[in-house]
């Protein structure tokens, strides 16, 4: 039944896929070409958009392809470890069965709510979460079934039914605690479920409804409603998008041609590989704007090489996630975006701004490369002669044209920032037609499936913590810590030290769009009244959320780049300390130099 499940998301999941391609593409189309802007192309896209991220979250679930932390699970011996499997099943079970009715009731709800351009009851739309969560609870049963033994399996949903029950007999006792709630649900809670091994999405829903719940008098319908609110943003339609760009860059040898040309520049030096890591990543941040279509663009292409001249996998998933962290602020970055949507700041002023610093911060996690590949042995490694340099040069050159296509749509108003990803694709696909002439169509249904599958975990992530920021705002957390960071002695300084240990953890806790979205609209403001130019902050606080983001045991971009890189999570644990430390000083000289944020705008 599983496998029938699966068989009948999948397709509509690698359609829908297609289907947004389509759509803004021809809405772009259509307004710049034709001077005939299509009024429902948006509106269209964003009610099939909660049906691709659902059904994609559908199918993350059933391959188990949720970021999870593992790094404590691993140490453990196999039978506790099989057992841990088992309750993490039964704890997301708990949870899919809490949201199911609240879910219905939503969708009922919005069917008094139509459409303004097609006229449709929103309820189409709506419907995407109690029919995405209704067929996870199928499969979460049949997963739970399956992992273990059935003595596992009652001691497992005898251990959770405990545990709920015990709290909602302290249910009381818990309304009296009043913020230290917050702690206990969203510090302790939060971090024995993800350290137990449970599904990071699934361990923010279940905290965020246990505190709704017990010490609160809010309809859980709430937390459904937040959901929905954080995943159906449009501008987060870029994610599959952008993912799938990177998935075909990779396809038509897009990826490769700029690899092996940064190749034949560096290769021959000692880390020279780890250079063109850093320097890819930048290149590739610059064409698809999602990381994990980064990080899946260039893992591929440059691990293999990498690990035949003997570097540790924990070594390169740890420079792989830094990186990552690093080119937060290269445009497109989806963080950059949400900052210019939420706070008003000029999205193009942030494009602009956002360059030298992933350069400052780029080459601060070059010189930890240079410290330790210094005594990398070089034998039988050649260097490249001009004449195959300017070779590999020509040969990447459309590759290397396709982020000024991307930055040109942008800038000259073809497309916005979620449309663009549609003429990227239109782009890799003709230059991996035409020119590269590699091109498998055999790939394209399993990309457009593994584009679904890797959206939805991510969009299912952004969702649950979309509804714990809006648990920690209700609860008055967000604005005291504004007050708080507003009275701060030491002004501006102070301030910005302040703000980029907070964005740091709420980076590690919250992911990045939820954090940006909880605190900006609250801390631009104060940042203007001290003096501290918004482009300047804006670059610091995406820093610093990118650290957050990307350093274990919470960040969810290391684990992005665990599950892209298909390394186990223990691996890079010790070798990202190295990055993580550059990363900061990195940071603390973006902040520290204004001049680097503003100096070309």
């Amino acid at each position: 039944m599983q496998r029938v499940i699966t068989m009948l998301v999948e397709v509509p999941a690698a359609a829908l896929v297609l289907a947004e391609v389509f759509i803004l593409l021809t809405g772009v189309a259509h307004r710049y070409l034709l001077h005939d802007p299509l009024v429902w192309s948006d509106e269209l896209a964003s009610i099939l958009f909660l049906w691709l991220a659902m059904l994609g979250a559908l199918i993350a679930f059933q391959r188990d392809e949720h970021m999870r932390m593992t790094a404590m699970v691993g140490k453990l011996e196999p039978r506790m470890r099989a057992f841990l499997d088992v309750v993490a099943a039964v704890a997301a079970i708990a949870f899919l069965a809490f949201v199911i009715q609240p879910a219905c009731e939503f969708a009922q709800d919005e069917m008094f709510v139509t459409t303004p351009a097609m006229g449709l009851a929103n309820s189409w739309r709506a419907a995407a979460l109690p029919v995405g969560l209704g067929l996870m609870l199928i499969i979460g049963i049949l997963k739970m079934l399956s992992l273990g033994t059935r003595k596992d399996v009652l001691m497992a949903m005898g251990m959770v039914a405990l545990i709920i029950g015990g709290l909602y007999v302290a249910g009381p006792v818990l309304k009296s605690l009043g913020h230290w709630n917050l702690f206990i649900f969203f510090v302790v809670g939060v971090g024995v479920l993800v350290l137990s091994g449970m599904p990071i999405a699934f361990a923010f829903g279940l905290a965020t409804l246990g505190y709704i719940s017990l010490t609160t008098s809010t309809p859980t319908m709430v937390i459904v409603g937040r959901m929905d609110e954080g995943m159906s943003h449009l501008i987060l339609l870029a994610v599959p998008l952008f993912v799938l760009l990177g998935l075909l860059m990779e396809m038509t040898g897009i990826a490769r041609a700029i690899v092996n040309f940064l190749a034949s520049l560096l290769g021959h030096v000692r880390g020279g590989l780890s250079y063109v890591l850093i320097g890819a990543m930048y290149l590739v941040s610059g064409i698809s704007g999602s990381k994990a279509a980064d990080m899946a663009a260039v893992a591929p292409a440059l691990f293999p090489e990498m690990l035949k001249r003997g570097a540790k996998p924990g070594e390169l998933v740890a420079l792989l996630s830094a990186t990552g962290a690093q080119t937060e602020t290269v445009p497109p970055s989806l963080v950059l975006i949400t900052i210019g949507s939420v706070t008003g700041v000029s999205i193009a002023a942030l494009f602009t701004g956002g360059l030298l610093p992933g350069v400052v911060v780029g080459v601060a996690l070059a010189v930890v490369v240079w410290w330790r590949y210094r005594d990398e042995s070089l034998e039988g490694i050649q260097q490249s002669t001009r004449s195959e340099i300017v070779r590999l040069f020509f040969v990447a050159l459309p590759a290397l044209a396709l982020p000024l296509v991307i930055r040109a749509a942008v800038v000259e108003g073809v497309a916005t920032a979620t449309e663009v990803s549609t003429i990227g694709i239109a782009y890799a696909v003709m230059i991996g037609l035409v020119v590269y002439r590699q091109f498998d169509w055999r790939r394209i249904y399993p990309m457009l499936v593994s584009t679904a599958s890797l959206s939805g975990a991510i969009l299912f992530i952004i969702g649950a913590a979309t509804g714990m920021a809006w648990a920690l705002t209700q609860s008055g957390f967000s604005h005291a810590l504004a007050e708080m960071m507003k009275s701060l002695p030491g002004g501006a300084i102070t301030f910005m030290a302040v703000s980029i240990i907070a964005f740091v953890i709420l980076g590690s806790v919250l992911e990045g769009i939820p954090s940006i979205v909880l605190l900006a609209p609250l801390l631009f403001p104060i940042a203007r009244q001290l003096g501290i130019h918004e482009v300047h902050f804006a670059m610091v606080i995406t820093f610093a959320m990118g650290i957050g983001l990307f350093a274990p045991p919470f960040g969810v971009g290391y684990y992005a780049a665990c599950a892209i890189s298909r390394i186990p999570t223990h691996e890079g644990m010790k070798p990202i300390v190295g990055y993580m430390i550059a990363l900061m000083i990195g940071v603390l000289i973006v902040a520290a130099i204004p001049w680097i944020s503003t100096g070309f705008l």
